[in-house]
């Protein structure tokens, strides 16, 4: 009805019913209106009144008075759900009055913004990689050795989604890039090793076999570890589709670079095998007339 001003603060009046009218809703429609000259009329004179049910919220999305359609999905993605739907949303669309519309929102318009953001840095992710590895290999044709075991982790990731019937979503993409990183970490030891053992003067082909070998104890322990580490993510709702990406993939990657990698380096520089030591002073000590020479007999 107005304000009353205290210090600095305003305070408002309202005007309400004295309590034996606002006990009893039948009471209302005896409610006085007052008009000029001291008069008044009862409420019933000038509405209708009756008994019914509002929301007690009215939600709101872009200022638009916004009705929300929820359910929860068993055994798949809700993004795949949405999407297999989207065709009949679409047709109820267009029958409804003007004004009114339907949005898909919930876990696809995430799975969206999640993704946008994690595009949008991806360039910026994929130079900084290619810089590291660029600094620590110094060579372009060992980088893309390195970088062509990034995609061995697929292999398992696939394998292991099907077994289990799990759906490829969003966190389980996350698995995946994390995947690729661990992958390209262990290619780049092994790669390091290799030209360790080729400065310290052993031949090509003698460098791959004794580098895989060496490191082979190092890296299979450091992926177990890892593997070992998801195992209790994967009773979780929303990272168990994220561990066991991880699990698989790695587990396979980690076998597919042991011998992807040196084969390939083999192939790439040229490396051929060459026989041992030992191996060829048996040959000769079996076969004297391989090492060149000939015995002549010379007059007394």
């Amino acid at each position: 009805m107005t304000q009353y001003r205290e210090s600095d603060k305003d305070i408002d009046v309202v005007a309400r019913l004295i309590a034996p009218e606002r006990t009893d809703l039948n009471n209302l429609k005896d409610a006085k209106i007052y008009l000029r000259e001291g008069k008044f009329v009862p409420v019933s004179q000038v509405a209708r009144l009756s008994l019914d049910s509002e929301d007690s919220v009215l939600w709101r999305r872009n200022r638009v008075p916004t009705i929300t359609v929820r359910a929860d999905v068993a055994g798949a993605e809700a993004p795949d759900v949405t999407r297999a739907l989207k065709p009949g949303i679409d047709a109820l669309a267009q029958k409804l009055p003007l004004g009114y519309g339907i949005d898909v929102g919930g876990a696809l318009e995430s799975s969206s913004k999640a993704q946008a953001s994690i595009l949008a840095v991806m360039p910026l992710t994929i130079i900084a990689v290619l810089l590291l590895l660029m600094v620590q290999l110094q060579d372009i044709k060992k980088m893309a050795l390195v970088l062509l075991t990034a995609p061995l982790g697929l292999i398992g990731v696939a394998a292991i989604l099907a077994a289990f019937r799990i759906p490829f979503g969003f966190v389980a993409m996350l698995g995946v890039i994390a995947l690729a990183g661990m992958v390209i970490r262990n290619s780049a030891i092994l790669v390091v090793q290799i030209d360790h053992d080729l400065q310290a003067g052993l031949p090509l082909w003698n460098a791959i076999v004794e580098s895989t070998v060496r490191r082979l104890r190092p890296i299979v322990l450091t992926a177990l570890a890892a593997v070992l580490a998801m195992i209790p993510l994967t009773r979780s709702v929303f990272w168990g589709p994220m561990a066991w990406a991880i699990m698989g993939g790695l587990l396979v990657a980690t076998l597919l670079t042991l011998l992807f990698l040196p084969a390939l380096y083999a192939n790439w520089y040229g490396a051929r095998k060459t026989a041992r030591a030992s191996d060829r002073s048996a040959s000769l000590q079996a076969h004297p007339e391989h090492t060149g020479g000939h015995i002549q007999a010379l007059p007394a």
